[in-house]
């Protein structure tokens, strides 16, 4: 599992600032949001949280959680769950080759 890192953060607000580059998909979970970003966009250290093919798994620190709440607040309202406050933030992460995407999935627990 990779440490925390502001790569995450700054995957997760160009997600806000840009919607139209974001392909987000309805999951069949109630509590995870599912989003697919283009190939094309630059990130920081893809090697480690975009591998290629696999996927990476990262529980968020409760400082990264306090931290960016109102951002994290942003992706949680867009889950299925609207009257449950969340203590723990899973991010699984991948860069899929074939489709020329970044997977970043958002698990609210």
């Amino acid at each position: 599992m990779a440490s925390n890192s502001d790569t995450i953060y700054h995957v997760l607000s160009y997600i806000k600032a840009h919607p139209e580059k974001v392909e987000t998909k309805r999951d069949a979970y109630d509590n995870v949001v599912e989003m697919y970003l283009d190939d094309d966009v630059k990130l920081g250290n893809p090697e480690i949280y975009f591998p290629k093919q696999r996927l990476m798994v990262n529980l968020m620190s409760p400082d990264f959680m306090s931290m960016y709440s109102d951002l994290l607040d942003f992706f949680h309202d867009q889950t299925k769950v609207k009257d449950a406050s969340y203590h723990e933030l899973w991010v699984t992460s991948s860069h899929l080759v074939d489709k020329h995407k970044y997977l970043i999935d958002l698990s609210f627990e």
